[in-house]
């Protein structure tokens, strides 16, 4: 506590002063930075001691878009809301014990997509991009494809294990991510009957929201947007009534979240559609809850109603409470969609708001699950062209401008920049010069040097952050479809579970151990 109140004190002098940057007073002296390192020496040694229990819970929290650039920003940017310099703060994610890196490349793509890493990181499975729930001999958009291809997910895997499942993200339930888990499509943008060609739908292929519904008819908590896409096509949406695009879009005249209702009506089943209904809930009382908060994805955090519109945090509060009611354990997957979005838009302000706001909800489920019993890892799916630089001084505001001018053009630049993207601006030919507009507003399109009307993906690994039982099997560098089958392994759900013989509640990894040992043995004697 000493140590917070001094960065906060010493940076708030940082702030105000002129001329050079500034730095706490402390970090001249040697023994800071020396008592510093000893401390992270002493905790980095106490993780010897593996957590080698059997997971009865598991968290997946996956920042969309979230690239390692984004995870240093944004842990500037939440140090600065708190009147810190920044770049001294911890992100909750960055108190993990254990980290490594994930590829992130599909089947057929060096960058890849949200849809076929979905599959990876949820079903073990690397897939074609735009597919999800589908292996790599599967074709996009061919419906003829799907059947014999399905691949399950991890949430499937612990539902059959007997455990509650929950989904809860900042874009539509039926979105590429959340969908991978329930879903089978060749077409991530099949959202509803309404998005599918004829041919398709003639062939067979069930629409992403149907499939919500059916293919795990007892999901036991789905949070997020995509309310139009489960009621009749131009059927009024409940809070914008006189908005055409909120609308429904079935065709084929389906009531998705009354069908819901009325199977869930006896199980103690809510669904609902605003802050204050999720809120006044007791999730004592609550086995399945259903939240469509928008017609599409929800509102940035920047832009949420407060009063109307729930956060991630809140969200996964509730999600936790309801689902840790279960004595088998839960798995639940919780998405920050919109960080993605951001970014595509050039609108690093958001994407990185969403990512702090993401962290929050880490936090909240810190405190509502024990490190002892419950896995939680946070992850990306892929990165994007985003980074930030230009020697900007220590607590320079993440989103202002680099302290010098360009050698070449003579004009002033942001840190923040993308490789492309829609913020390109030529004014007269020439570069815009960023002093003459507001480049602190949150919707603020960075600087870009390939001019696109979306900006794209990143092609390099992620980071995978995990802690609690078996969390030190996420080390080095992995392929991305590894994840599930090390959450699987953990809490002794899905394939290979041998080990899972203790009677003390650890798990017990003597079978692979001695499996190894006579690997190695034929190794020697054949060698």
């Amino acid at each position: 506590m000493k140590l917070t109140a001094l960065l906060i004190v010493c940076s708030s002098l940082m702030f105000g002063s002129l001329g050079k940057p500034q730095f706490p007073e402390h970090e001249k002296d040697p023994k800071f930075w020396n008592m510093w390192a000893q401390r992270t020496l002493k905790n980095a040694l106490s993780l010897q001691s593996l957590n080698t229990n059997k997971a009865m819970n598991l968290i997946l929290f996956l920042g969309d878009g979230m690239g390692i650039p984004t995870v240093t920003a944004a842990r500037i940017l939440k140090g600065q809301l708190n009147g810190q310099s920044g770049e001294e703060t911890q992100l909750e994610m960055d108190k993990f014990p254990f980290v490594s890196l994930a590829k992130t490349y599909n089947t057929n793509a060096q960058v890849p997509d949200s849809a076929g890493t979905a599959t990876a990181y949820l079903c073990g499975v690397k897939a074609n991009e735009g597919t999800v729930g589908v292996s790599a001999a599967a074709v996009r958009t061919q419906c003829n494809t799907t059947q014999g291809n399905e691949v399950t997910s991890i949430l499937r895997w612990a539902k059959e294990a007997g455990k509650s499942v929950g989904i809860v993200t900042t874009t539509r339930v039926n979105h590429a991510t959340p969908s991978a888990s329930y879903a089978h499509s060749v077409d991530r943008d099949w959202y509803s009957d309404n998005e599918m060609p004829a041919e398709a739908l003639r062939d067979g292929c069930k629409d992403i929201a149907r499939q919500l519904f059916e293919n795990i008819p007892n999901i036991d908590v789905i949070m997020g947007g995509g309310r139009k896409y489960m009621f009749p096509k131009n059927k009024s949406d409940v809070e914008y009534p006189n908005v055409l695009k909120h609308s429904g879009t079935r065709k084929d005249g389906r009531n998705l979240v009354e069908e819901w209702t009325d199977r869930m009506k006896d199980k103690k089943g809510y669904y609902v559609w605003n802050k204050k209904q999720l809120l006044s809930l007791n999730p004592n009382n609550v086995n399945y809850l259903l939240g469509l908060f928008e017609p599409a994805d929800l509102p940035y955090d920047l832009e949420r109603n407060t009063e109307t519109d729930p956060s991630l945090t809140e969200m996964v509060e509730v999600a936790i409470k309801i689902l840790r009611k279960n004595p088998r354990g839960f798995y639940l997957l919780v998405e920050g969609g919109r960080i993605d979005h951001g970014h595509h838009e050039g609108k690093a302000k958001q994407a990185l708001h969403e990512t702090v706001e993401m962290d929050r909800a880490i936090g909240r489920a810190d405190l509502l699950t024990s490190v002892h019993d419950t896995m939680t890892l946070v992850t990306a799916d892929h990165s994007h062209v985003f980074n930030f630089g230009g020697y900007t001084g220590r607590g320079n505001t993440i989103f202002g401008l680099a302290p010098m001018l360009s050698d070449i053009d003579q004009k002033p630049f942001t840190s923040i920049i993308y490789g492309n993207g829609p913020g390109y601006k030529l004014i007269n030919g020439a570069r815009e010069n960023v002093s003459t507009v507001d480049y602190q507003d949150n919707n603020y399109q960075a600087q870009a040097a390939v001019p696109l009307s979306m900006e794209t993906h990143g092609g390099e690994d992620v980071a995978v952050f995990a802690k609690g039982p078996l969390a030190h099997l996420l080390h080095g560098v992995h392929e991305q479809n590894y994840i599930p089958h090390v959450m699987a392994y953990a809490a002794c759900i899905g394939q290979n579970r041998e080990h899972c013989v203790s009677r003390s509640g650890a798990a017990d990894l003597r079978p692979v151990l001695s499996s190894i040992a006579a690997l190695l043995t034929v190794t020697r004697i054949l060698c």
